[in-house]
């Protein structure tokens, strides 16, 4: 259970008791189902927040609010500074001098007020039980997506996760954690699972290419930029979905 304690220390801002040094690579596998939690969490604020206020507008905000207090804005933070150094370098290595800038410039600022005003919008045009189905299919893909990617995708650099873990992300754990992140999915939508994966794929393969041909592979910041993109496009997915189809369980 190191690496699922390793996950929620990396990933979250959660307090936990007693800290454990767990290398990166054992915490990988253990993403999908601390997005899972993510998600749980995010929904249910957004289910409650609806059903109190009857505004889903609301209810959107509350819920996207939460996410960024749990996780401390993280993948938000991967976003900014690789839109940043996307759009204001020239070079690989001019934009990976740019994502060691703790400070976000107008690109940065654009993305993330993108990135919340999109999220915020999907959950608000959702009911209280489509919204926690689509939170938790959002978050869970979302980190799923670093799993995959992680240690199968070039590092663009010798340090930082994207390096460290690739080399000892052991195979069997990947899998099973990719497997449950799916699986949770499918729970949650039933068949709309066959859409969202390869949704939250397009995405992912979006911005790994972006990565690439920008800084010559990825690091953490990508990493945080996939699981932003991913959410937002499962989200956008299920919107789309819902307005011809109804969850298996309703």
């Amino acid at each position: 259970m190191n690496g699922f304690v390793g996950a929620v220390q990396f990933l979250t801002r959660v307090p936990l008791r007693t800290a454990v040094a767990v290398p990166h690579a054992s915490a990988v596998a253990w993403f999908p189902v601390v997005g899972t939690l993510i998600g749980v969490a995010v929904g249910g604020a957004f289910a409650a927040t609806s059903e109190l206020t009857a505004s889903p507008a609301v209810a959107g905000a509350v819920a996207v609010v939460a996410g960024l207090l749990i996780t401390g804005a993280f993948h938000e933070d991967g976003l900014g500074d690789m839109s940043d150094a996307v759009a204001g370098g020239t070079t690989p290595q001019e934009r990976l001098r740019i994502l060691d800038d703790p400070l976000h410039g107008t690109y940065g600022v654009a993305a993330l007020a993108s990135s919340i005003v999109l999220r915020t919008a999907a959950l608000g045009s959702m009911s209280p039980a489509l919204g926690l189905a689509a939170a938790v299919s959002a978050h869970t893909l979302g980190r799923t997506a670093a799993t995959v990617i992680i240690g199968r995708v070039g590092s663009a650099r010798c340090s930082g996760l994207g390096a460290t873990a690739a080399d000892a992300v052991r195979e069997p754990g990947r899998t099973l954690g990719v497997i449950a992140g799916i699986a949770v999915c499918a729970v949650a939508t039933g068949w709309w699972v066959a859409v969202l994966v390869p949704v939250a794929a397009l995405g992912t393969a979006a911005v790994v290419t972006v990565a690439r041909r920008a800084f010559g592979g990825i690091n953490g910041d990508v990493l945080g930029a996939v699981e932003q993109i991913t959410e937002i496009a499962v989200l956008i997915a299920v919107v789309a979905l819902a307005r011809s189809h109804d969850l298996w369980w309703r």
